[in-house]
């Protein structure tokens, strides 16, 4: 029999087998369906509870969802999604107020510039009493958010109380789209250190790390540390620019890589800052877009990277629209640097519906890196893979003392009324102290006093001991009411060692080369409890 004959057979054969396969595939497939319309079925014509078909459909559509077992995947409502699109955007139509629950009423934190809110003369530390003609005592931040947004040029009165104002302070507002900006502020930390610290990646991250940078450089910085700590990321895009701002043009940034899907993004544009030396600052709380950023940096040794292990957030999200308003956010894919790191750090599922770390250990010690797979920047450094960013110099934050973390232990149960009377106090502050202010031991012992007042019982050994914790949430909160937050970075920097170290390392070298020879003669510096969580505003 000629070959090409036994080859016509073997395809002929091949017919039916690959007819069957199809036809079981079809069969499950219809039992499956047929499982769920009669589940459906089931349920609503004889549970116990009468569901419409709009609260059927959505409990299935959501119970789908939850088996996934993905954190990243979630089915909007069109309120969900609405509120999902601006934290996304940055952009909103309010009045311009960052706020937070403490005690019994919800506290402004931070005015925005240009907003409404500064405009009319909202003050950081106003507790927000009435809006409009309902009593807000008592409401969470979300029930507050959700009485002031509104259409853009629509009007809401507030009443606010404020320290050393006998009456509420009543103020009218018309709301407006509201800018967040993504870099807070920056400022020269020394002759020759530029700061620039990026809190989100929103529509305008790209052009405010642009402006901060060259507004640094015209002031004479020499090299620039970019704070990426306790960044959540964002909008995909604005990774990708911001990268592009210190990288050449063709150079690729990140792929993703998916079902059956191979993407790759490169830089489109001529880079605006190729040589200014970078430090870039991760940590735990560096996720998403901020590690794509940090990835790419330092796959082409254009930045140094300094902290902890980032987050290890790499998975693409897409979000695509559905009927009435619902939106689905799901899965689509992994993010890989361009080295081909996979910043994904695996994670499993426990029994009470967390999702923690296989191998959680920011540190990086020596028997986990052994473990992990190596690759090589564009130098020929050596990099690790198996998940998230680890940085080029490992630096833990400044920790606490163990009397400083009883006295949190105590707090805790009692931080909103701490928090209120440590504002209250450091609010007395304003007008009556220069930036170089003393911490004053009276102005704990006054919050104590009012602690005391307020039922509040803490032991005074206890207090006595956690002194300087309380004196530091005291001299934070008086330099920011004061001055605003460039003096809050200055003065926190005997606090912050990963900021102190890096400035340390931009005084070894004039070029990022120079950055890395200092950063390999560094020591890794010992774990312990931070003192407070890395903040970017």
């Amino acid at each position: 029999m000629t070959r090409t004959r036994k080859a016509a057979l073997a395809a002929i054969a091949c017919v039916p087998l690959l007819a069957s396969g199809f036809a079981l595939q079809a069969r499950a497939t219809r039992g499956g369906a047929q499982l769920l319309d009669q589940v459906l079925t089931f349920v609503a014509l004889r549970y116990v509870d009468t569901l419409d078909a709009q609260q059927l459909y959505e409990k299935a559509a959501r119970g789908l969802v939850k088996e996934l077992n993905d954190p990243y995947t979630e089915l909007f409502t069109p309120k969900q999604l609405e509120e999902f699109s601006r934290n996304t955007n940055g952009r909103y139509a309010g009045i311009g107020m960052e706020i937070s629950k403490v005690g019994d009423y919800v506290t402004v934190n931070k005015v925005f510039p240009n907003s409404p809110a500064e405009q009319g003369g909202v003050l950081e530390g106003d507790k927000i009493f009435i809006i409009d003609t309902t009593n807000a005592r008592g409401f969470n931040t979300q029930q507050v958010q959700n009485k002031l947004l509104g259409p853009i040029g629509t009007p809401v009165t507030v009443q606010f109380l404020r320290v050393g104002v006998a009456q509420p302070v009543k103020l009218n507002f018309k709301r407006a789209e509201i800018h967040v900006p993504a870099v807070p502020f920056s400022m020269m930390l020394d002759d020759r250190t530029g700061y620039v610290p990026l809190t989100r990646f929103s529509e305008q991250t790209t052009e405010d790390i642009a402006n901060s940078v060259l507004a640094l450089t015209k002031r004479g910085a020499k090299g620039v540390i970019i704070d990426l700590r306790g960044n959540p990321g964002g909008i995909l895009d604005e990774a990708f620019s911001m990268s592009n701002l210190f990288l050449p043009k063709g150079k690729e940034l990140l792929s993703v890589r998916g079902r059956g899907e191979f993407q790759r993004f490169v830089a489109q544009q001529d880079p605006l800052a190729p040589d200014v030396p970078l430090i870039v600052l991760v940590d735990g709380g560096s996720a998403s877009a901020s590690e794509i950023v940090a990835g790419a940096l330092q796959d082409y040794d254009r930045a140094l990277v300094l902290g902890t292990t980032s987050f290890g957030k790499g998975l693409v999200q897409s979000v695509y629209n559905l009927d009435g308003g619902y939106a689905l956010k799901i899965t689509t894919g992994k993010w890989y640097t361009p080295s081909g790191r996979s910043i994904q750090k695996e994670r499993k599922l426990t029994a009470d519906g967390q999702f923690l770390e296989v191998q959680p250990d920011s540190m990086e010690t020596d028997s986990v890196r052994k473990a992990r797979p190596t690759y090589k920047s564009a130098s020929g450094r050596t990099l690790y893979g198996g998940g998230a960013i680890t940085p080029d110099v490992i630096v833990a934050p400044d920790t606490l003392t163990s009397a400083e973390q009883a006295l949190r232990r105590a707090l805790l149960p009692v931080f909103g009324k701490y928090f209120a009377h440590v504002a209250a106090v450091a609010e007395q502050q304003k007008g009556k102290v220069r930036p170089d202010f003393t911490m004053n031991p009276a102005w704990r012992e006054e919050v104590y006093q009012r602690l005391v007042a307020d039922t509040v019982k803490i032991d005074r050994a206890l207090w006595d001991a956690g002194a300087s914790d309380v004196d530091r949430a005291i001299e934070e909160r008086v330099a920011k009411i004061a001055f605003g937050d460039t003096l809050v970075r200055r003065r926190s920097l005997k606090d912050d060692n990963q900021l102190r170290r890096a400035m340390e390392l931009m005084k070894k070298g004039t070029s990022q080369r120079d950055l890395f020879v200092a950063g390999a003669a560094e020591p890794v510096s010992k774990p312990g409890v931070a003192r407070r969580p890395p903040t970017n505003n």
